[in-house]
């Protein structure tokens, strides 16, 4: 690795390394289970304000929580990191996926996310971190099994969410690789302050496009908002960042390649959405990309800490 690679995260104990892959699995399956989420919500609200109501509900439990247990507050250049990062990854990030699923099915909006590894590489290259070489096969196979996913061409007829969906994923990759540099809140109070961050920034973003609160949303999407703010807020956002500090970012990437083939089975079982031959045979292709990179954090020793080599 270069001089100038990013810094190793702090290493996992022993008896803890058993979290990496269950931080994995939960961001692989309710990740994947958003999606679904998200489309059931925009049933009752607009997307800005969705996301808005679901960060600010899950910041203000999880920071008034921590508080009480007597975790310190973050430092005042710990909240402008968390700003900007949660303005990265939650407004520009999950709000635009937001925008994009009122004209996309959810399955290929996963798809369209499923891009951000690549990402994560043009800004590891940019910081001259350097993936390994099974890393890139890895990201070459899982990109050839997204192409084939959305071979059908469900973009061509929504061009303005596809654009949303690549910014989401340049500023979700962006933003998680530049956190790694920063002086960020420690533990689970870094996911609160991200999302206490993000959310006047979202429901600033939801006044100015013209949004507004519903009078009375059906019960599907509120126990779908409740649903976005427990599990893929706090369990999934907190599995997330734990990934971002001790797990290499390419393997904390992989859950893009995985989210698809949730979200589109989700979506055809749930919600009626179609799956054909290419989406299958673009999920298994996705699923291998996977496992080329975790089999080479396993021999590596790369699931122990970020960084490592």
């Amino acid at each position: 690795m270069h001089d100038t690679a990013l810094p190793s995260s702090a290493a996992v104990t022993p008896e803890r390394r058993w979290l990496i892959p269950l931080a994995l699995l939960a961001v692989y399956v309710i990740w994947g289970s958003t999606y679904l989420g998200i489309r059931i919500g925009l049933t009752g609200f607009p997307p800005f304000t969705l996301a808005a109501l679901r960060f600010a509900a899950a910041g203000i439990a999880m920071y008034a929580w921590l508080r009480l247990r007597g975790v310190r507050p973050p430092t005042r250049l710990q909240w402008r990191n968390a700003a900007i990062t949660g303005v990265l990854l939650l407004l520009f990030g999950n709000g635009l996926v937001c925008y994009a699923e009122q004209h996309v099915a959810s399955g290929v909006a996963a798809v369209a996310v499923a891009s951000e590894p690549l990402f994560i590489a043009l800004v590891l290259f940019a910081y001259r971190e350097r993936p390994s070489r099974g890393e890139v096969v890895g990201l070459v196979v899982g990109f050839l099994g997204v192409l084939v996913l959305n071979s059908g061409g469900a973009m061509r007829a929504a061009p303005w969410a596809a654009v949303a969906l690549l910014v989401a994923a340049a500023a979700w990759a962006f933003g998680s690789i530049w956190s790694r540099r920063q002086d960020m809140p420690e533990g689970p109070m870094n996911v609160a302050a991200q999302m206490l961050c993000a959310a006047p920034a979202l429901a600033l973003t939801a006044w100015l496009t013209g949004e507004r609160l519903p009078a009375h949303p059906p019960a599907a999407s509120i126990a779908a908002l409740a649903y976005l703010a427990v599990f893929g807020s706090i369990i999934g956002f907190s599995a997330y960042l734990f990934l971002v500090k001790h797990a290499r970012p390419t393997l904390t990437a992989s859950y893009a390649y995985v989210n698809p083939p949730v979200a589109v089975l989700l979506g055809a079982l749930i919600a009626g959405e179609h799956v054909g031959m290419p989406e299958l045979i673009g999920m298994g292709v996705i699923l291998l990309g996977v496992l080329i990179i975790t089999l080479t954090h396993v021999g590596s020793g790369g699931l122990q800490s970020a960084g490592a080599e």
